[in-house]
C-alpha cells in the first residue's frame, strides 16, 4: 500500500476495482456513484447504526477485522429489532500494508455479508502515512427494517422477567488477547464472531410482545450491560454466578490471567430479556440452533430497587451476595 493508493487517481481506481469490486459482489457497489441508490423499495420503520473497528491483531482465531465489521454492525440491528439490509464501508489503509492482507480481509467482509444476509452498497478508503494507521481501520454502518410491533427497551422490562445469555462468555476477548500477546500456551479458544440476526429475529417472530429488551455482549461484557439495563429501568437484577455459561477452556485461561469471564467481550452472544411465561420456551427455541446451543437463564429482574438506587446483584457459587459493578477500566483494549 502506497500514499499514491489513497490520492483518488489510477492506482486508487485499481484498488477499488481489484480487491473491493471483485469481492463485495454488490451491483450497487459497482456503479462508484457517491451514493448508494438503493435496489430494494423501502418501507416501514427503519434502525440505523455505526460502528468503527480498530481490531489489533487484524486476524484472530475465529476470526479477522473484515468479519468483525461486518458481524459487529449487523447484531447491533439485530438486537433493537431490525432486520439487517444494507451496510457502508469505510477503510483507513496504512502505508506498506500488503494487499494480500487487505485481500484476505475484504475476502472475509464478503463471506460474513452473505452469510448475514446483507449487502455491501457503499464504500470508502483512504490512506494514511506509515506508523499512523496500525494497518487497517474500519468503520460500518448499517441500515436494517425494523420487524412490527417491536418496542424493544430496557424500560419495558419488569418484576419476574427471565434474563437470558445466548452462549457462552468470554470467547472473543479472550481470543483476541492470546493472539495478541503471544504468551506462548495453546488454549482452544476461538472468537465467538457471528451474526445474531440469524437467531434473534426469528426468536422475535416467534414470541411476539415476549422480549422486552436485548444487547449483544461487546467491550464491557456481561457485566456492564446488566448494569444498564438495571439503570436504565431502575431496576434491581439479580444474576447467578453458578448458570453463567463459560467454556471450560475459557474459564481455566481466565484463572490463569487472572480474567473474569463477565467482563470480557463476545462478538456472538446477547443479553435477552424474556417474560417469565415464555423463557423456558425461548431457551429451547436458542437452544436448538447452532448459535444458541449453550443458551442459559441466568437470571431475573426483581423490579424496582428498594433502595432507589439501580443495582445488579450477583449469587456467587458459595451462596453469598456480592454487587456486580459495570467495568470500570477496559481489561482488554482494542479487541473490536
Amino acid at each position: 500500500m502506497t500514499l499514491g493508493h489513497g490520492a483518488g487517481g489510477k492506482l486508487t481506481h485499481d484498488l477499488v476495482e481489484e480487491v473491493f469490486l471483485s469481492r463485495l459482489d454488490s451491483a450497487t457497489l459497482g456503479e462508484l456513484g457517491d451514493a448508494a441508490v438503493l435496489a430494494r423499495p423501502l418501507a416501514g420503520r427503519f434502525a440505523f447504526t455505526t460502528d468503527s473497528f480498530v481490531v489489533r491483531p487484524l486476524f484472530f482465531p475465529g476470526g479477522d477485522i473484515g468479519k468483525l465489521a461486518v458481524n459487529g454492525t449487523v447484531n447491533d440491528l439485530a438486537v433493537s429489532g431490525a432486520e439487517p439490509l444494507y451496510l457502508s464501508a469505510g477503510f483507513i489503509l496504512e502505508e506498506g500494508l500488503e494487499i494480500d492482507v487487505l485481500h484476505r480481509i475484504a475476502d472475509s467482509m464478503a463471506a460474513a455479508a452473505r452469510t448475514a444476509g446483507v449487502e455491501i452498497v457503499a464504500a470508502d478508503t483512504k490512506v494514511v502515512e506509515r506508523g499512523k494507521g496500525d494497518g487497517v481501520f474500519i468503520n460500518t454502518a448499517g441500515v436494517g427494517r425494523l420487524l412490527d410491533g417491536q418496542a424493544l427497551s430496557p424500560k419495558a422490562a419488569v418484576a419476574g422477567d427471565r434474563l437470558l445469555l445466548t452462549g457462552t462468555l468470554g470467547d472473543h476477548g479472550l481470543s483476541v488477547y492470546l493472539a495478541r500477546q503471544d504468551l506462548g500456551i495453546e488454549v482452544p479458544v476461538q472468537s465467538d464472531c457471528a451474526p445474531l440476526n440469524q437467531i434473534l429475529l426469528p426468536m422475535l417472530r416467534e414470541f411476539p410482545g415476549e422480549i422486552r429488551f436485548m444487547r449483544d455482549l461487546t467491550r464491557g461484557g456481561a457485566a456492564t450491560i446488566l448494569n444498564e439495563l438495571a439503570a436504565q429501568g431502575g431496576n434491581e437484577v439479580l444474576v447467578d454466578e453458578e448458570a453463567v455459561p463459560v467454556a471450560p477452556a475459557v474459564r481455566g485461561a481466565c484463572e490463569m490471567l487472572g480474567f473474569d469471564p463477565l467482563y470480557l467481550a463476545n462478538e456472538g452472544k446477547a443479553l435477552v430479556v424474556v417474560s417469565a411465561a415464555a423463557a423456558e420456551k425461548v431457551l429451547e427455541f436458542l437452544r436448538a440452533r447452532d448459535l444458541g446451543r449453550n443458551a442459559a437463564i441466568v437470571g431475573e429482574v426483581r423490579g424496582a430497587a428498594p433502595s432507589g438506587k439501580p443495582i445488579v446483584l450477583l449469587r456467587t457459587s458459595v451462596g453469598g451476595l456480592r454487587i456486580l459493578d459495570p467495568l470500570i477500566e477496559d481489561q482488554l483494549p482494542r479487541i473490536c
